[in-house]
């Protein structure tokens, strides 16, 4: 007997965007699941946006500052990160028409900087 067991293709890694919260998809919050806070930031010229999850003791240690660390809530099937001044400074920089429903954007994890980064050039 020679069986091949169904292997389903991994899943992409989408952020969707709205005019409140970022939400990361399942297969995206597997780097995310230890973290206790995370620093968002972007690119203008490469048009990238980046979330970067911090441990506890990285924001224990106090030289993150509180002002650049924000809260992430990890669900079974999600994650989100509700910052509303920079979900209108994104928009804004990139020109994003964001709805309640939400626009997604492929996203990949960058292993050797531990960050998720999400590009914004084109809407899914």
């Amino acid at each position: 007997m020679n069986i091949t067991w169904f292997n389903g293709e991994p899943k992409e890694i989408v952020v969707t965007l709205t005019p409140i919260h970022l939400t990361i998809n399942k297969p995206g919050t597997q780097f995310f699941e230890t973290a206790n806070q995370v620093m968002l930031g972007y690119d203008e010229g490469k048009q990238l946006l980046f979330i970067k999850p911090l441990s506890k003791s990285e924001v224990l240690r106090g030289d993150i500052p509180e002002h650049t660390r924000y809260n992430i809530s990890i669900n079974a099937s999600y994650g989100r990160i509700t910052n509303k001044a920079f979900i209108n400074r994104i928009s804004n920089l990139f020109n994003l028409n964001l709805t309640e429903k939400g626009s997604k954007f492929k996203a990949q994890w960058i292993a050797n900087m531990s960050m998720l980064e999400v590009s914004l050039k084109e809407v899914l």
